[in-house]
């Protein structure tokens, strides 16, 4: 997070500076990404793409705090997420195994391979197994660092069907991490 330093930071991103705006990204999009992935897998770097696209057209209209500014990131990719979701469902797209084989690339994406080798595909693994709702409000509440309102009004439950949702979700959670052998 960045901090007291967020107001002085995003008034300077909001006036143009590429370095508080590169600030205020390096904080948030690495949760940004984690969320997306259990939210939309298979399309997280294409959706925060359009998130920041959709942010850096109208950063001059937020007001807020750094608590505000996280929530209204994190529902601009939710609202991204579904948008992608719907998009996907009108337009199916083929199976690798339909392809023919000279369309197929021969040598596999380096950010795939980076990916693979990041320690925290397998926390996210386990946070995708989860149900969708508790995933959601394990990853708002604990990556995302939003806070039980902002998430009931972001997800349009109540503060208590989100405490109840990340309880859940943490204890089922923990019985994932204990049979999948993980120490902590």
């Amino acid at each position: 997070m960045v901090g007291d330093e967020f107001a002085a930071v995003m008034s300077a991103a909001q006036g143009g500076s590429e370095e508080a705006f590169s600030a205020l990204w390096h904080d948030v999009n690495p949760a940004l990404l984690r969320y997306l992935r259990v939210i939309a897998p298979g399309m997280a770097e294409d959706v925060a793409a359009e998130t920041w696209s959709h942010v850096v057209r109208r950063l001059t209209s937020f007001r807020g705090d750094e608590a505000a500014w996280r929530a209204w990131l994190f529902t601009t990719a939710r609202r991204r997420a579904i948008d992608a979701a719907r998009r996907a469902a009108r337009w199916a797209a083929a199976p690798l195994e339909e392809m023919a084989a000279e369309l197929i690339p021969a040598a596999p994406d380096a950010a795939d391979v980076a990916l693979e080798n990041i320690d925290t595909e397998a926390a996210i693994a386990l946070v995708s197994a989860l149900p969708r709702l508790q995933a959601e409000v394990i990853l708002l509440r604990v990556v995302a660092g939003l806070d039980t309102d902002v998430v009931a009004r972001l997800l349009g439950r109540s503060p208590g069907a989100i405490r109840v949702a990340a309880h859940r979700g943490l204890r089922r959670l923990g019985g994932n991490v204990s049979r999948a052998g993980v120490t902590l």
